[in-house]
């Protein structure tokens, strides 16, 4: 298939247009044709391993997510289908169904019997849901029958207490269209809805389950499924409930797009890649969003770009398991060689027709382009900056977790550091963790994070407390102004004399710059080592910069100055803010900013952080 010419004059920032869009959506799905099962119903991908959930259930998620983009493709062009995609899914989905359960090569596993199917009917009946008048209106009855006896299962409770919920929902949405099962899959709809409730904090944030885990997945998961279930129903009711909510939230999820396309490599499942532009598409779609038509496509096809310029794909078309190329420590268990089909989802912007303005419209810069930001996400106990210099994202957690580990356990590097940028780590391995403060063990290790409490936020610092080992509290704050970061850290509850380690960005010999410096709480004439760290998600040859002091007491403050830029005319990150402790309080005057003109000179914070410790300590 030949590659459709750039259009710099209708997309100057990535040269992309709705064809380009097309044609990689074709490419995708001729490539995973040589691996599909003799009647089409399994896609049996090439990987290191297979998911825990088994080979067969990996063979249907080829299916299902790569159905998912047929869908999306053929829906886009109003079942114009030159490809012939959906005769080869419209097959599959009979093959599949024919005998469930069985030992059948082509049967798909049971939902009731395998939970990783649960997830897969989604994508199932999503798809059918887009392509409906062009494939399950031209099925037998016999094989929609076996079609919706497989999808029914689907709409029970969900096995697994998180984003899990909207699975039924959208098999529910299917049916009610379908006019198959209404009431139940009302009830289902009702159900699943007034479950992810629970987790609405506001500001357009949820948790995805109990134990705030805030990541993508608010994204491409749940306001990707209730929206678009709105929008396909045409229920003004819950459009206008759950529109705004997803507005609100690409108020910040744009500002996780560096201006290099990457979206910032934070969380699980990373390995879904541009997924992370299925949630501005669908603002675009329904009319909820914040960005201009011109921004959208520039995001999306930006992220789009980004991947597949730096090897996503292999050698055969097929999408791998990492983030540029492979990368094993970024693999949850839970995915196998299919998985990472589903960043279909980030081809919804298909679902708008070729004269919409989001693909007639000129594209126009990100906000990391524009100015430098510092945005805290408040519900989340997030930190945003970015700098306009570089177009360089960095994320501090003060809030976020996925820890179901056992106390002592290794910390999913995803979640637990202090800090994640676009165009660094984090780092896996034995080796020291980046961007981590933690007290150093008589053994020659480090003490992990753990679940992070938020401790609160204002306009320019978010601050959380945790538990590094019994006894013993650490507050922890980060201030930024530019691409200037205070990191502190009151020590309390430690014996006298632990020694602590603050580390830096993992950074790569051919990626931006690293500063870490220390202020207070370290030796006078102190300076930051260089670690080693081996490899990230960016590439080889890592190394991270490190501070090392001791407690001095029963509250010990430890403050260090950091940077990370790729704008090689910057000046000393030292240069940038003069920092003055008292007691535990930090007074802080910000020269300036990264970007002329963006930030004001000689603004000033103050931040207590005896303040920000609850009584009880």
């Amino acid at each position: 298939m030949p590659t459709p010419p750039e259009n710099r004059e209708l997309s100057p920032y990535t040269g992309w247009t709705r064809a380009h869009w097309e044609s990689t959506a074709d490419r995708l799905l001729v490539a995973v044709r040589p691996y599909a099962s003799p009647r089409g119903a399994l896609i049996d991908l090439p990987g290191p391993r297979p998911s825990w959930s088994g080979a067969r259930s990996d063979g249907l998620e080829g299916w299902a997510r790569t159905f998912l983009l047929a869908a999306l493709r053929v829906a886009g062009s109003q079942g114009e289908d030159p490809h012939g995609h959906l005769a080869r899914y419209a097959e599959g989905l009979a093959a599949g169904t024919a005998e469930p359960g069985t030992e059948d090569p082509d049967s798909w596993p049971l939902t009731t019997d395998t939970r990783q199917a649960v997830v897969e009917s989604a994508s199932v009946a999503l798809g059918l849901r887009l392509t409906r008048p062009w494939l399950w209106d031209r099925l037998d009855d016999r094989t929609r029958r076996r079609v919706v006896d497989w999808l029914r299962p689907a709409l029970r409770p969900s096995p697994v207490d998180n984003n899990w919920w909207l699975f039924g929902l959208t098999v529910a949405g299917f049916l009610q269209d379908a006019g198959i099962e209404t009431d139940r899959a009302a009830a289902t709809v009702d159900r699943s809805l007034a479950r992810i409730e629970d987790w609405y904090l506001g500001d357009g944030w949820y948790s995805d389950g109990d134990n705030r885990a805030f990541d993508h997945y608010n994204a491409w998961a749940l306001h990707f499924y209730p929206v678009l279930h709105a929008h396909l129903a045409g229920d003004r009711t819950l459009l206008d409930r759950y529109g705004p909510r997803l507005r609100r939230h690409l108020d910040d999820h744009v500002h996780l797009f560096d201006a290099n396309g990457a979206p910032l490599p934070y969380g699980r499942s990373l390995i879904y890649r541009f997924a992370a532009a299925a949630a501005p598409w669908l603002g675009t779609l329904t009319g909820h969003t914040p960005l201009t038509p011109g921004a959208t496509r520039r995001l999306a096809s930006g992220s789009l770009r980004h991947f597949l310029d730096r090897g996503a794909t292999d050698t055969k078309g097929l999408l791998t398991l990492g983030w540029h190329g492979p990368y094993p420590p970024l693999v949850q268990e839970y995915s196998g060689p299919g998985s990472p089909y589903w960043a279909s989802k980030g081809f919804l912007g298909l679902l708008l027709p070729a004269d919409h303005p989001a693909w007639t419209d000129p594209e126009e810069a990100l906000p990391a382009e524009r100015t430098d930001t510092v945005r805290p996400f408040a519900p989340a106990g997030l930190l945003v900056q970015t700098t306009a210099a570089d177009g360089l994202v960095r994320l501090h957690n003060h809030g976020s977790n996925h820890v179901h580990s056992a106390p002592g356990a290794e910390d999913d590097p995803g979640y637990a550091r202090h800090a994640y940028s676009t165009r660094t780590g984090p780092s896996t391995g034995p080796a020291p963790a980046d961007n981590r403060f933690a007290l150093l063990t008589a053994d020659g290790g480090a003490t992990t994070r753990g679940p992070a409490t938020p401790a609160g936020t204002g306009e320019n610092w978010a601050a959380s407390l945790h538990t590094p080992r019994p006894g013993v509290r650490i507050l922890s704050a980060t201030l930024a102004h530019g691409r200037a970061e205070i990191r502190a850290h009151l020590v309390l509850g430690a014996p006298e004399g632990t020694p602590v380690r603050q580390t830096g960005w993992a950074t790569t010999p051919d990626g931006p710059h690293a500063e870490l410096h220390p202020v207070h709480g370290y030796p006078a004439d102190h300076e930051a080592t260089e670690l080693p760290t081996g490899e990230t998600l960016q590439g080889t040859g890592t190394r991270t910069l490190a501070l090392h002091g001791t407690t001095t007491g029963p509250a010990a403050l430890f403050v260090a100055l950091a940077s990370l830029t790729a704008d090689p005319a910057a000046a000393p990150v030292a240069a940038l803010t003069n920092v003055q402790v008292t007691g535990h309080t930090l007074h802080v005057t910000w020269q300036h900013g990264s970007t002329p003109g963006t930030t004001s000179t000689g603004t000033t914070t103050r931040l207590d952080l005896d303040a920000l410790v609850p009584e009880d300590l």
